[in-house]
């Protein structure tokens, strides 16, 4: 049985730690899944690292749509939770509700999440009323990194910090099952976890939130072009991918690779006969 927004919101409940990752293919998928992660996130930021982006603003629907199908295919238990990307659903609440509508049917998604807390309320609120389940995220907001300037910690100063404790009460008002917090300082994530009866997730954002997320590429050290200040690397596959993928090459230039234990065979009548035949 898949995992529920329910159960989620129990976990908090029961103050029991809430680990989200991202994946964004059948294989990973399916691995997170069965290693126990309860919440699989298909983030938009595969736009940089699986498609080579320089940020998520180019992903579109249709792309997180096609990595959302193949993410619920292999993840049987966890929630997953569709990104909707930059500009699918700010322009109107109808735009959210045709937008949200395609994660959940097309995609499969069990919910989906938006950035911003005031500002998309109305969406969030319709999207619920409508049955989809929503995880808001604020803090570091990536698809506003133009008008923020930049991947900077928000939330430092009183008036920013005011601004982000009324944006998460709002989106809990408005029906939010959870909210991501990205890089907010720990002492506000923890009073924010405090004064909401909805699960956090940090990212960035201090040990004190009741869950956290990381990208995958990240946590396994598979993307090295950089590595932000919020992950840590449990490995470091790419290393050993190319070490593995030397090796490959080397035993193909020397032919020791493949031997006869990779290959089929044949009765050796049958070759003989059809050598004479031609």
């Amino acid at each position: 049985m898949r995992i529920t927004i329910n159960e989620i919101r129990e976990m908090k409940q029961r103050k029991e730690k809430i680990p989200m990752l991202t994946a964004y293919d059948y294989v990973t998928a399916k691995v997170v899944d069965e290693a126990g992660v309860p919440l699989i996130l298909v983030g938009d930021s595969l736009g940089m690292v699986m498609l080579g982006y320089e940020s998520t603003i180019p992903v579109t629907i249709d792309e997180m749509i096609h990595h959302t199908k193949a993410v619920v295919k292999g993840a049987k238990q966890a929630l997953i939770v569709g990104d909707m990307p930059f500009m699918t659903y700010h322009s109107s609440v109808s735009d959210a509700l045709h937008n949200a509508a395609r994660f959940i049917q097309e995609g499969g998604a069990q919910a989906v999440k938006l950035e911003g807390g005031e500002v998309v309320a109305e969406q969030v609120r319709r999207l619920v009323d409508c049955g989809i389940p929503v995880m808001g995220h604020i803090g570091v907001t990536p698809q506003s990194q133009h008008q923020l300037g930049g991947f900077k910690a928000r939330g430092k100063v009183l008036e920013e910090a005011k601004k982000l404790l009324i944006d998460a009460r709002i989106l809990e008002e408005a029906g939010a099952f959870a909210v991501v917090l990205e890089c907010t300082p720990a002492p506000l994530s923890e009073l924010i976890t405090q004064k909401l009866a909805i699960p956090t997730i940090g990212i960035g954002a201090g040990p004190d939130c009741d869950g956290q997320v990381q990208v995958i590429s990240d946590m396994l050290g598979l993307y090295t072009d950089f590595v932000p200040k919020h992950a840590k690397q449990y490995a470091r596959l790419a290393g050993e991918i190319k070490t593995a993928v030397s090796s490959y090459i080397s035993e193909v230039e020397s032919v020791n690779f493949p031997t006869m234990e990779n290959s089929y065979t044949m009765d050796k009548g049958l070759i003989k006969q059809l050598s004479a035949e031609s």
